[in-house]
């Protein structure tokens, strides 16, 4: 993985010294790319671009093409055929934007975000799909900035900063335009939940198997979808280790399901223990890498960050279950509502929670793991799982009289499971570690919870959902400029 930024006048000459401003915006993302840097200067001082980069082999891995415009900067993976096995992403990436021009996008099988240069100083931006990396742009006068986190901007766009939105382009002369993202050819369902379940279950072996290469380490929180990342990633590696987190003082039941699990697979399984101190010491800075105020965000982010950073000890790659809640009906308190009325319904709602699902578990997964600067593998958000996924009617997600969620895919995977954890509910990432049962004790030394009825909303309109995430804003606002809460998002189904 890799972090972009750049500042690109759009009429003339930028008096500051760009490749400077440049380096400063990258050296605040520097987690998400310790290993190298590259600045390119846009000739008669139009701006620069430049990347941060991870090694994930002993030869760098080169995110950039910067000798001659097109500039073009690339974070991503991708998975379509090469002309050899040598070939990197970033010369797959060039090949088929040479082929393609602006309709490569639509062609490139994997997740990513980049930004191409142009001759004639227009910058384009684009996003794969699902979105799980990020990419931010703003304006100052004429001179066009991007970055891949918002504190790269911080110092430079004050009040209009967008995010780019999975699926999107956006070029600094044309403004947003939406794009036909990659279609893989996957087949239909069949008839039955047992027909679909056996499709789904090679997809997703297949998909865990293009992501073995360098991922030595599996984020096991005991639940139904890691642990089938984990069954399925021992059959190719049976030396692959395991990472828990949980609260020292409040253990949550994922602990033991996670032990669980370790025990059935054989594997050598590390627990990092959250201390109070730890998670006191960790806020104002978890918002800074998170770079949000949201409640869950913040509770899910301090349960990732010490296993992410327990895991780069021993690899600089994970593999996680982020995805399948999205894809299999796993929000049982949206999907299982007493207010969902009709399947069309219930088929809407879950068609949104895909499409918001980087402000919402992706952004916690994203930004934990690489404040930690670990590259994390999401087998489930496959283009050809994610394909696949979308073909199977919702009855057979949530299933029968006991509306059963994630139905199909437990039945791909019982025989891989532990019965306990194959039959397990879904709980909110933060409950499960047991977080949530320490929060209110740690926030309410630091903030009155009776503030809240005197500050109920944020400047912008938010309405806080607790008196702890009132404190969380009044850190992210020491952090970050105050039109910046803007991008934190909250979505309710039912208004």
């Amino acid at each position: 993985m890799a972090s972009l930024a750049g500042m690109v006048s759009q009429h003339g000459k930028i008096d500051d010294d760009s490749a400077q401003i440049v380096g400063k915006m990258l050296k605040d993302m520097r987690h998400r790319g310790p290993d190298n840097s590259s600045i390119r200067s846009i000739p008669d001082y139009r701006g620069a671009v430049g990347v941060n980069e991870i090694n994930l082999s002993p030869e760098r891995t080169i995110c950039s093409c910067l000798e001659d415009a097109p500039y073009i900067l690339f974070d991503g993976k991708i998975f379509n055929e090469r002309s050899d096995q040598t070939q990197r992403d970033i010369d797959l990436f060039m090949d088929l934007h040479q082929k393609y021009e602006r309709d490569c996008f639509s062609h490139i099988d994997g997740s990513f975000v980049c930004a191409i240069i142009e001759k004639d100083d227009e910058v384009v931006l684009a996003r794969d799909g699902v979105g799980a990396r990020p990419l931010f742009y703003g304006w100052k006068g004429e001179v066009f900035f991007f970055s891949s986190e918002m504190k790269g901007l911080k110092d430079h766009v004050q009040f209009d900063i967008h995010e780019l939105p999975p699926g999107h382009m956006y070029s600094s002369y044309d403004g947003l335009k939406k794009f036909q993202t990659f279609k893989p050819d996957v087949p239909d369902p069949g008839d039955n939940v047992q027909e679909a379940a056996k499709i789904l279950r090679e997809l997703l072996i297949d998909a865990v198997r293009r992501r073995m290469d360098d991922a030595n380490a599996i984020s096991l929180s005991g639940g139904l979808d890691s642990s089938i990342i984990a069954a399925i990633a021992k059959g190719f590696n049976p030396n692959i280790k395991l990472f828990t987190g949980t609260v020292q003082r409040a253990q949550g039941p994922d602990l033991e399901n996670a032990k669980l699990m370790a025990d059935f697979l054989g594997l050598e399984h590390y627990v990092y223990e959250i201390t109070d101190d730890d998670i006191k010491d960790i806020i104002p800075q978890a918002i800074w890498y998170l770079e949000s105020f949201d409640e869950d965000c913040v509770s899910g982010i301090l349960s990732n960050y010490y296993v992410s950073k327990k895991v780069k000890e021993y690899s600089d790659a994970v593999l996680v279950g982020e995805g399948a809640d999205e894809l299999f009906g796993g929000y049982r308190m949206v999907l299982k509502n007493p207010k969902v009325k009709s399947p069309e319904q219930r088929e809407r709602l879950a068609k949104k929670l895909l499409d918001i699902a980087y402000n919402t578990a992706l952004r916690r997964m994203d930004r934990s793991w690489m404040a930690n600067s670990v590259v994390y593998k999401t087998p489930f958000l496959d283009t050809r799982v994610v394909a696949f996924a979308e073909k199977i009617p919702m009855k057979w997600k949530i299933y029968g009289e006991k509306q059963v969620e994630k139905f199909v895919l437990r039945e791909a995977f019982r025989d891989m499971l532990p019965e306990k954890i194959a039959n397990r509910e879904k709980l909110r990432f933060a409950m499960g570690t047991g977080m949530d049962d320490v929060m209110d004790d740690i926030v309410a030394a630091k903030i009155d919870p009776e503030e809240i009825t005197r500050r109920p909303k944020a400047a912008y309109g938010l309405r806080f959902a607790t008196f702890k995430e009132l404190y969380y804003y009044d850190e992210f606002l020491k952090l970050f400029p105050p039109a910046y809460e803007k991008q934190t998002i909250r979505w309710d189904p039912f208004k």
